[in-house]
């Protein structure tokens, strides 16, 4: 699917001002809400007013929040449970103002359970609205039969991942643009230069290992990567182990690491963490966003994950892809290896990590793979925020101009 931009339709000015709701509740939207809000200010011709749900970085950048965004980040049923009573009077309260206040362009960011009800109650009463999702949900992954209705109450999605789009368009959902994942911003910090992974004879190789950032992962994984460090060192001799711990589990990590049969340094903080990822040689990594971080780093990695055994069967069910690693999926085939729930053990896990670390065909067939992924995720093209601030004003302009 061809960018919006790129159709070379004759577009109006933009009303002045500008008007656009965003909705967001986690911190991760927040900093997605006032990057958006940012370029939406340089690119538009007149003043942009903005009014939503959003937290201190979009109240930065000139947002109007009717609540603090805080109050719908709410983890666990337990805890939405005695909540519903006041969610559901903020839901009432957000699509009254968006009725009562039209705006030009609804975003909606994160906390989906809460802004898609927003917009199938607005869509209802107002469908000349545009409501437009920044991030799109992870249908390819599981319930991929709820694209097609979304088109109900989406009239655009802004994608993180460049296989996104024509997923969307296959599947009859919304027209789907790729805007480019966050990270990529941060390529020039997280990748060595040119030849730095290489191998000195002297030096202990530096490995990088990265078990997760939810308790549940840490609890799963922390002991059998232990171990695979263990048969990897006994294997190849010494080596520098890095393991960056997210701040919320800090102190449980590095406890653990303690134990561990060789010596651990922990890293903390991002600047810590990037250093970590430029001089890693390789890495043991659980499943996640991470995959794709250490792939736009160059750096070859062997992917985990244990859930409990149920939690296994359930979603072995409703996953639909060929492999649960990000960077595979981005890339177009299985070039890192996963070992998931049973297969994760420590002698598999080693003996890949071993041929990574040492160098041959395993190592050489995961650098070509994210060789390329400069030029499928659009790095060097212009940041995520400007690109999806572009498709926020085109994707307007167009609906103006031929009523689509």
């Amino acid at each position: 699917m061809r960018p919006i931009w790129q159709l070379g339709i004759r577009l109006r000015p933009l009303p002045d001002p500008f008007r656009v709701f965003l909705a967001s509740g986690e911190s991760s939207g927040d900093g997605l809400g006032a990057g958006l809000m940012r370029h939406l200010r340089q690119q538009a011709t007149g003043d942009v007013l903005f009014t939503g749900i959003g937290g201190p970085l979009m109240e930065s950048e000139g947002l109007h929040s009717l609540f603090p965004s805080s109050e719908l980040a709410i983890i666990g049923p337990t805890a939405v449970v005695p909540r519903l009573p006041h969610l559901w009077r903020r839901l009432k309260q957000s699509v009254r103002f968006i009725l009562d206040n039209p705006p030009d362009v609804l975003v909606l960011i994160d906390c989906p359970e809460f802004t898609q009800r927003i917009a199938r109650r607005v869509r209802r009463v107002r469908p000349d609205i545009m409501i437009i999702k920044y991030v799109a949900p992870q249908a390819w992954a599981w319930r991929a039969g709820r694209v097609p209705r979304m088109r109900a109450h989406l009239d655009h999605i802004m994608a993180f991942l460049p296989f996104e789009p024509e997923f969307y368009a296959r599947l009859n959902g919304p027209e789907t643009t790729y805007v480019g994942h966050p990270m990529i911003e941060k390529v020039g910090l997280m990748r060595a230069p040119e030849g730095g992974n290489t191998l000195p004879d002297s030096a202990r190789p530096v490995l990088l290992v990265l078990p997760g950032s939810r308790r549940s992962e840490i609890d799963h994984l922390m002991a059998v990567f232990a171990q695979t460090v263990k048969q990897v060192s006994d294997k190849l001799g010494p080596l520098e182990v890095l393991i960056p711990a997210v701040p919320h589990l800090e102190a449980d990590i590095t406890r653990r690491a303690a134990a561990w049969p060789v010596p651990v340094t922990i890293l903390r903080g991002e600047d810590e963490k990037w250093q970590g990822f430029r001089r890693a040689r390789a890495a043991l990594a659980a499943s996640g966003t991470v995959s794709l971080e250490l792939a736009l780093a160059r750096v070859p990695m062997v992917i985990a994950y244990k859930v409990e055994p149920w939690s296994a069967i359930i979603m072995r069910r409703l996953i639909k892809t060929s492999t649960v690693v990000l960077a595979n999926l981005v890339i177009g085939r299985n070039a890192v290896p996963e070992f998931l729930q049973e297969r994760a053990r420590p002698d598999l896990m080693a003996a890949a990590l071993s041929q990574l670390i040492s160098g041959g065909p395993a190592r050489d067939v995961q650098i070509e793979a994210f060789t390329g992924l400069d030029h499928l995720m659009g790095i060097g093209t212009g940041s995520p925020s400007e690109r999806a601030a572009r498709v926020v004003i085109e994707a307007y302009q167009r609906r103006v101009e031929t009523g689509t």
